[in-house]
């Protein structure tokens, strides 16, 4: 009788310890989701800051037309990405790079850079890439925590019984595109 009562709590600590993983990889998971929400909300302000500095600039700049169609293209192909972080990444990437060229022509234009709309829409974009940096920054912690347990012995039984993948994180190709775009005041 002794012996099944052992064996009893055994089974019972391991159903338990099974529920406690299953629990813990649904809510890594959870966490991975809503991090990456974070990110979309973020993204999502930056892409309807772009069209108000595209409008801010063009008064003043309007032989750089090409620049700036190229500017809402690339914010137009990142605002349409919905894959993989990965494939989002390239479309953010492209993105951030036509930033960059957009504040360097903003750089030829003193009376432009002393306009008060324009200084406070770079102040906000300056913002913004801050806040998409952290929103990156929990995300991938988000997804490190949730492959960590996948790949580790013993939740990785369960993870593998229950199909439980490991998310993609989101990484920015080169390391001059990692910093925010600079933004001169």
């Amino acid at each position: 009788m002794t012996a099944l009562i052992v064996v009893g709590v055994i089974l019972l600590l391991a159903l338990v310890w099974v529920i406690a993983t299953y629990n813990n990889l649904v809510n890594l998971r959870n966490f991975v989701k809503e991090s990456w929400a974070g990110i979309d909300t973020e993204l999502k302000r930056r892409y309807d800051l772009i069209p108000n500095l595209v409008k801010t600039v063009q008064g003043y700049a309007q032989h750089e037309q090409e620049t700036l169609r190229l500017l809402v293209e690339a914010r137009n192909r990142a605002v349409a990405s919905t894959g993989s972080p990965e494939s989002q990444a390239k479309d953010e990437n492209a993105l951030v790079g036509r930033l960059k060229e957009f504040l360097a022509l903003v750089e030829n234009y003193p009376n432009l850079k002393a306009s008060e709309n324009f200084l406070k829409l770079q102040k906000e974009l300056g913002n913004t890439e801050d806040r998409i940096q952290a929103a990156r920054r929990f995300y991938n912690a988000n997804v490190r925590d949730l492959n960590t347990r996948i790949e580790v012995f013993p939740s990785n039984l369960i993870a593998n019984a229950f199909g439980f993948e490991k998310a993609q994180f989101f990484e920015i190709e080169a390391a001059v595109e990692r910093a925010a775009p600079q933004v001169a005041l």
